[in-house]
Formats: structure tokens, C-alpha cells, sequence
């Protein structure tokens, strides 16, 4: 339920069928990537031992990350549904033992501090209606040396002459957040702001938006054949909304105002 990684070149040359049956490896590739990028080390001695998944839908990603490390993993959410789903898929995967789920609330997580020596939040920040509460609570959750990475949808970063986004990019943002039930967005550099502010360290970020934007057309493409069109009829007004907002999400990306971005930093020992 996340973003698939891929080569931006490749994809251009791609067929739809081929980019959708490859969105599971692509999946698989963007939590590797994320790993890579902030420097997660797989020494069996350093490797974290303990991880929350903060927003972690049906566990994908905790799943993957616990047998990965042989580690703990914790995943919260707010949805039943998600954990009890997130609940059957780790017993079918013999990770009963590894991982955890629970309903609970990312900006008040019921977790002691300090407990967690990897914090990953895979686009679950762009749900979060209050961005910095949202960052303390990774922090405090996140023991020392601990790593902590957000991948999250953004909106452009603004330049030093500007207070705000432009009316139009603003109306924008708003049709695809009423779509997809979203709060407000903040900019990478706010997400950068919000960890110097707790003196945490190593802090990165990097713009992901071409490695993840092929995979809009894609959707959209299979959604106009005569079977994706069915699936729609069939799946309720809700979702076939969220489909009409696609083309916006596109265009989003194409005018540089929707950044997917990976954010990452360390909690000093």
C-alpha cells in the first residue's frame, strides 16, 4: 500500500502491464532504497533490533523490515481493519513472533521513550494534520543513535522571496487532499526545519518524485481498459473519486509542485 521505486528511464519505455506487475519488486526497491539513503547498517551487530512502523496500513513494511534485521517490529495505525488484515498476513507468514500490530494515534503513540532503534514512517506524514507533533513523536519514540525515515508526500519547497504556494497551486493541492481526505501539506525544508529544531543529526533529504511518478499513468492507463473501468463500478463512489483526481496528482508531479520526498536523521546518543 506505498509507492513502487523505479528507473524513470526505463519506465518511459515500459508498457503498462509490464511497470503494474513490476510495482511489487518496485515496492520491495523503495524500502531498500530508503534504507540506503540513510545509511541503516546491515552489520548483524549494528543492525537495528527493535522498529515502529508509524502508519504502517496492512504491515508491509514491518513485515519486510523484521525479517530483513530478525527484528521486533511494532506497527500502529488507525484503521481496525488495517491491523486486523496486518494481524492475518504476519500468521500466514510465520512472523507471529517478529511483529505486532495495534490501532493506535501516530501524534500520541503509546510507546515509552526511547525505544526504538529504527523509526519509519512510509507515506503516512501527509495524513498527519499536526506535522510537528507528528515529528516529536518519532523522535521521542526513537532511542539513541536511533535512525528515523520519512517518506511522505510534499508540496515544492518555497523560494526565500515567497510566503506561500501560488492560489493556483493552492486550489490544486485542495481538490486532491478533499479526494484523498488529506490535511494541509508542508514542504521538505519544513520537515528539515522541524528536526534541526530538535537538534537531531544527520539530517538528509533527497526529492524522490521521479522515481515514483511513473506509476500514476500507469494506474490510469489500466483503470480506461474495459476491465480496470468494471473494477471501478464494482470497488464504490469513494474510490472511483479518488481515481478522478489521479490526472491531478500527474499534473502535480509534471509542475513541480508535488514532491515525494525521503527525509532521514539520527537521534544524537
Amino acid at each position: 500500500m506505498h509507492h513502487g521505486f523505479y528507473d524513470p528511464n526505463a519506465a518511459s519505455t515500459t508498457t503498462t502491464d509490464s511497470l503494474l506487475s513490476d510495482h511489487r519488486s518496485a515496492q520491495i526497491r523503495i524500502i531498500e532504497e530508503a534504507l540506503r539513503f540513510a545509511g541503516v547498517p546491515e552489520n548483524p551487530m549494528k543492525r537495528p533490533k527493535s522498529i515502529v512502523d508509524v502508519g504502517c496500513g496492512i504491515g508491509g513494511s514491518s513485515r519486510y523490515l523484521a525479517r530483513k534485521y530478525e527484528a521486533q517490529c511494532q506497527g500502529i495505525t488507525l484503521s481496525p481493519v488495517q491491523a486486523q488484515m496486518a494481524e492475518g498476513l504476519a500468521a500466514s507468514q510465520g512472523l507471529v513472533n517478529k511483529v505486532s500490530f495495534q490501532v493506535a494515534d501516530a501524534l500520541n503513540q503509546p510507546f515509552p521513550d526511547a525505544q526504538f532503534d529504527l523509526v519509519w514512517s512510509m507515506e503516512s506524514g501527509e495524513h498527519m494534520p499536526d506535522k510537528a507533533k507528528f515529528v516529536n513523536e518519532l523522535a521521542r519514540v526513537a532511542a539513541p543513535g536511533g535512525t528515523i525515515i520519512i517518506v511522505t508526500w510534499c508540496h515544492r519547497d518555497l523560494s526565500p522571496s515567497e510566503e506561500s504556494l501560488r492560489p493556483d497551486e493552492t486550489a490544486l493541492l485542495k481538490k486532491i487532499c478533499d479526494a484523498y481526505y488529506l490535511p494541509a501539506w508542508c514542504s521538505t525544508s519544513d520537515y528539515v526545519k522541524l528536526l534541526q529544531s530538535l537538534s537531531l543529526e544527520d539530517i538528509k533529504a533527497e526529492d524522490w518524485s521521479e522515481h515514483v511518478a511513473p506509476f500514476w499513468p500507469a494506474v490510469i492507463r489500466s483503470a480506461l481498459t474495459w476491465n480496470g473501468f468494471i473494477s471501478l463500478l464494482r470497488s464504490g463512489w469513494k474510490t472511483i473519486k479518488r481515481a478522478l483526481v489521479m490526472p491531478l496528482m500527474i499534473q502535480g508531479y509534471r509542475k513541480g509542485l508535488i514532491k515525494f520526498a525521503i527525509i532521514t536523521c539520527r537521534k544524537p546518543e
